[in-house]
């Protein structure tokens, strides 16, 4: 038998990324009816690109549910600065949930709490459980590594990805998880909207943490810091401490999904009859293939 894997699947990061791949040139693919499936067709073309990779027995998908969260609560500029997304893309948000539904993957998501939450939450329900895969674009989620949880970041091409384990992330960005979350406390999120410390940068940042490992560990040496550093620290010590608690992906989310609730076994009729009213007909050979090498595998356990 197989050990338990499990891939989450950051719903939002690969669908976005979906739309933006397949619509470029300006081209969005729409059924005779006029509806765009651009971003779908894209997402499932990913996921199946994953499960052949990654060969997961579990398989959950997760979702932002609306703008509001507890972070923009917090923080009235958290993502203020994003505008709203293509008109092509909102139809597509609710549309993918019934096309992952219907392919036999829980779809989980909450209001006032990110997908990120959402992730990190059953990474850590599961992690006792399972070998878990984090399938997403966001640098964010490198937080939530561990021994038994791995994030796969998806580069620019095809089947292209970095997988980080605590070792090749302490390789590319020579931090370890809890600092991942750090040195955004320090030079803040462009693409979040939250500032850190004014002045601090990436670079000034990972030395701090270099040095010093951690937040606390900074503050208790302030002193010893050049005084612009330190200067710009004391000035901004609230926001040092909202960013990094923005930064945070929660863990205790009110969500759970247990294995037996995730096992990937492709619902293949209700899938077919799905993609072909979405008019995928090239899709509807992908689904059968991987039926197919489905079987295959099963006759060799």
């Amino acid at each position: 038998m197989k050990e338990n894997k499990v891939l989450i699947v950051d719903g939002m990061a690969v669908l976005f990324r979906a739309f933006y791949a397949t619509s470029y040139s300006g081209y969005i693919r729409k059924t005779k009816a006029g509806l765009p499936t651009n971003a779908i067709y894209g997402f499932i073309q990913y996921f199946f690109d994953a499960i052949t990779t990654f060969q997961p027995t579990h398989v959950i998908c997760c979702w932002d549910m609306g703008s509001k969260t507890f972070r923009t609560e917090q923080f009235a500029d958290y993502k203020g600065n994003r505008g709203e997304p293509p008109l092509e893309l909102i139809p597509q948000f609710d549309l993918v949930k019934e096309v992952v539904a219907e392919m036999g993957i829980p779809n989980i998501g909450i209001a006032g709490f990110e997908a990120d939450d959402c992730i990190g939450t059953l990474s850590r329900q599961l992690r006792d459980e399972a070998e878990v895969y984090i399938l997403t674009g966001d640098h964010d989620m490198l937080q939530l590594v561990s021994d038994k949880v791995k994030v796969v970041i998806m580069k620019k091409g095809k089947l292209n990805y970095a997988i980080y384990d605590l070792a090749y992330l302490l390789e590319d960005k020579q931090l370890a998880p809890h600092q991942i979350i750090d040195i955004k406390g320090f030079m803040g999120d462009t693409s979040d909207n939250y500032p850190g410390v004014k002045g601090i940068g990436e670079k000034t940042a990972l030395k701090l943490l270099l040095d010093y490992d951690t937040v606390e560990g900074v503050l208790e040496n302030l002193d010893k810091l050049p005084k612009g550093v330190r200067t710009k620290i004391e000035a901004n010590l609230d926001m040092l401490h909202l960013s990094r608690e923005l930064a945070t992906i929660r863990l205790d989310t009110p969500v759970a999904c247990g294995l037996t609730e995730c096992v990937w076994e492709l619902q293949l009729e209700a899938s077919v009859r799905k993609f072909e009213e979405l008019e995928f007909g090239g899709l509807v050979k992908l689904l059968e293939s991987h039926a197919r090498a489905t079987e295959v595998d099963l006759f060799t356990i």
